[in-house]
This record gives C-alpha cells, structure tokens and sequence, in this order.
C-alpha cells in the first residue's frame, strides 16, 4: 500500500465508490460515518490524508477540520474536503480553517489522484525533515522559532496584458501577500534576487503548457526549488489539473475561482512554505549545534574525538605520522574571578580565533572543555609538530587580550603533544593518544606553564 485515506461520509455508497476507486489505486482505505468518529480515528490511525464530507449528520465538515487543525497529532495531515453543494462562502471557510483542498463534486477521478499523489509527496518530504528535527528537540538541539504573519511573496507570473494586470490588483486588494509581476525573462534572470515564496504560473505561459515547462525548471533549481507552485489554467479543465499535479504543482486554479479563493489558497501555500524552512533552518541548525561550539565557533568534543579517528585511521593506511596536542590556558580561573565570566568567554574567542589562524585547513582544532583545546596535524612529524606548538605559545603570548571594556589580559597556554602512525610498534589507540598528551600538559602545567611537554611513546 502507497497510503492510508481516512475516508469521512455519512452516505454508504460515496464511502464505497471512494474506496473501490483507492483501492484499485493501491491505498489502504478507512471509513467514518461523522465527525466523531473521524477524530476518534484520525487520532488512532494517523491517517495520512484525509478526504472530508462537508455535510456530517453530528457537526459540520468545517467543525471537525478545526479539532483535527487543532489537535498536535493530527494537525499536519492533510484534509480535502468535498460536497456537491458548496458555494464560494463554504469553499473559502473551509480553506480558512485549514483544509489542503477542496474539490466539488462529481470529482474528476484523474484530478483525486494526482492530487493525493501530490499531497502524499508532499507529506513524506515533510516527514523527512521533522524526523530529524523531533530528533534534536529531544536532545534540546532545536529550539521552536518566533512565528509572525508576515506577508509572503508571490510571484503572477502570465503573459502581458490587462488582464495580468487586473488579477493582480485584485489579489493585492483581497490578499494578505505582496504580489509581483513579472515576465517569464524575469524568471530565468539571474539578478532577480531572492526567490519568491510561491510562483502563480500562468497554465500556456509563451504558449500551451509552458507554465507547467517552467515550474518543472524551477523545481530543478537549487534557488526555487522549495518554492510553492500554483497553476493558472485560463479555461476550467481538469485535465490540466491532473497533469500540474503530478508535475509537482501545490495547487491549481482557473479563471473560474474567486480571487478571494485564489488569496486563501496563495496564504495556505506560504504558509505551507515557511513552515518547511523554518523546520529545514531548525535541522541544520541543530546539526551545527551538534558539532559546533557556540562560544567560540570551533568545532566540539564529538566532532574532534571523531575526526582525530579518521586522520589515524587514514595514517594507519598510508603509513603516515599525525601529531596530537593538548592545549590549556594558564590560570583561566584566575581570569573568570578576576574580571567576571564575560572577560572569562571574551580571552576564549580570542585565543581559539588565534589558534585556528596559525593553523592549515587540514589542521583539527577543538574546543573539548572549559578552557581546553584538541588539536591534531595530520602528515606531521615530530621535529615539524614541535615547532607549531612553540609557535602557538608564542601567538597566545605575544599580546594581550583586549576585551569591549578595554581591558587587557595577558594570556599563555600550555601544551602537551604526542604523535602516532602506522608502527607496527606502536599500536596506539586514540584513546591513548590523548591520555599521553594529556599527560604531558600536566607536566608542562606543573612546571612552569607556556611551555611545550611532548611524550613519544606509551606510557
């Protein structure tokens, strides 16, 4: 099964013609006979589209999308509702409380398809990226953002002429969204700017189907691909309908829907747009925060310990030597009791801003404790990682730390360091590797401080 319909009809034969057609077309199929039932069961199945009766013998079709809408478990499944008697007042209330579509009867069974198969595509790419969003909520990763109404963009993309002109002041007047109009050139044009959040493609944009051409190029893009795409079909055909959608429309309209609708629909699919960047941004962001340090922007203990195992791993196979260094800043204590935390993080980011500066690219550095840095310099041997390390005390030393307030810190650090490689007679383990080096910063710290330790076996 490629799906599962939660079908909603008080009327026993709509419910069976709806399922003997979704059926053959390879959908698992559930029935509800009114809005109670539906809540019951949407919540008990999680259903992952729901097709919804207007007319409900317990409340109406708009009542029971609310309390799905509403509910945090349900609330992202889509619903299409349908009626034979619906006026445009209806239409609009529903796509207001939340409805992903609505669809008059008798409904085109090309048009259901793909439109479920779009809403379905659309659901799994959600999916994709909550997954990993709940993810990183759970370890605190990800924290919700502030959401404001602002107004999307909208992009009338349609041949030249009054009536291009007409339908966008009607939707500025109607809308909440800021429509642009602009020309098919503009579109290809790489000095256009931002992408806009949703494109209203004209259906024969530079003749019969080059609309559809066109949102299937900017689905291509990297700059529009998250972009929501509306259909403008000139003339009432469903066939254009059913093709938009499997092309990979959001949603279709015709020269028949009211620009009211046409606004409701627009607002729906940035709405819909939005909320998949803000969750796409909270994933990336929360993979950064997962590897990255957020004082001082050097990457942390989980991501050092893996990468110092994959340069010995890679020595290990070319029979290379890496250097590993333990560095910590002398009587950093002092510093946060002296002149307060502030001073404390403002002589981290300077000294973690010098260290990666006198480093190669290939080098790794990270902040793994308070005041305590990893360092690892692949294909280096002994006499060369000895010099770097000197020269690191010396950048740290050679001038105090200036903070915003103007005050100066002198700052040293101390370092031990070993190095390993592929010896058969040194099968050290990282593990080890950083104990050894971790061992010689303690010499180094009790002997003096700003000063070099190197230990060159096991111990």
């Amino acid at each position: 099964m490629i799906g599962k319909i939660l079908i909603v009809d008080d009327v026993s034969t709509n419910r069976i013609v709806f399922k003997v057609k979704l059926t053959a077309a390879g959908y698992q199929t559930l029935m509800a006979v009114d809005g109670e039932s539906c809540v019951r069961m949407a919540l008990a199945e999680l259903p992952d589209i729901i097709l919804l009766d207007l007319f409900l013998p317990d409340r109406s079709g708009i009542e029971v999308l609310r309390a799905l809408k509403a509910h945090p478990q349900t609330r992202r499944i889509p619903v299409v509702m349908f009626s034979s008697e619906a006026d445009a007042t209806m239409r609009q209330a529903a796509l207001r409380a939340g409805a992903e579509d609505f669809l008059a009867r008798p409904i085109d069974d090309q048009t259901l398809m793909a439109r479920l198969r779009g809403l379905l595509r659309a659901r799994e790419h959600l999916a994709g990226i909550s997954a990993p969003e709940r993810d990183l909520q759970v370890l605190g990763l990800a924290e919700p953002s502030q959401r404001f109404e602002m107004p999307g963009q909208v992009a009338l993309v349609m041949p030249k002429g009054e009536a291009a002109l007409r339908l966008k002041r009607g939707l500025s007047a109607v809308g909440h969204d800021r429509v642009q109009l602009m020309a098919a050139d503009e579109v290809h044009s790489d000095q256009m700017g931002a992408a806009p959040d949703v494109y209203l493609l004209h259906a024969d944009l530079s003749g019969p189907g080059g609309g559809l051409r066109m949102m299937s190029e900017l689905l291509s893009r990297s700059a529009t691909r998250h972009a929501a795409f509306c259909i403008y079909n000139p003339e009432v055909a469903q066939t254009v309908a059913a093709t938009a959608f499997d092309l990979g429309a959001h949603d279709v309209v015709d020269a028949a829907t009211p620009l009211a609708e046409i606004a409701l629909r627009l607002r729906a699919l940035v709405k819909h747009k939005r909320e998949g960047d803000r969750m796409r941004a909270s994933v990336q962001d929360g993979l950064r925060m997962a590897v990255f340090d957020s004082l001082t922007g050097l990457h942390n203990r989980r991501y050092g310990t893996a990468q110092l195992t994959a340069i010995a791993d890679r020595a290990r196979t070319e029979g290379s030597e890496f250097a590993v260094m333990v560095v910590d800043i002398d009587r950093f204590k002092a510093v946060n009791d002296r002149w307060g935390h502030a001073t404390g993080d403002a002589v981290l980011i300077e000294v973690a801003a010098r260290l990666s500066n006198s480093l190669r690219a290939t080098d790794l550095l990270a902040r793994v404790g308070g005041e305590e840095f990893l360092i690892a310099l692949p294909d280096t041997a002994l006499g060369d990682a000895q010099l770097v390390a000197e020269r690191l005390c010396r950048v740290i030393e050679g001038a105090p730390v200036v903070t915003a307030e103007g005050v100066r810190v002198a700052v040293t650090i101390s370092i031990g360091m070993t190095t390993g490689g592929s010896a058969p007679s040194d099968p050290v383990s990282v593990t080890e590797l950083v104990a050894q080096a971790d061992r010689a910063l303690m010499h180094s710290k009790t002997h003096g401080r700003n000063q070099v330790t190197i230990v060159r076996k096991a111990a």
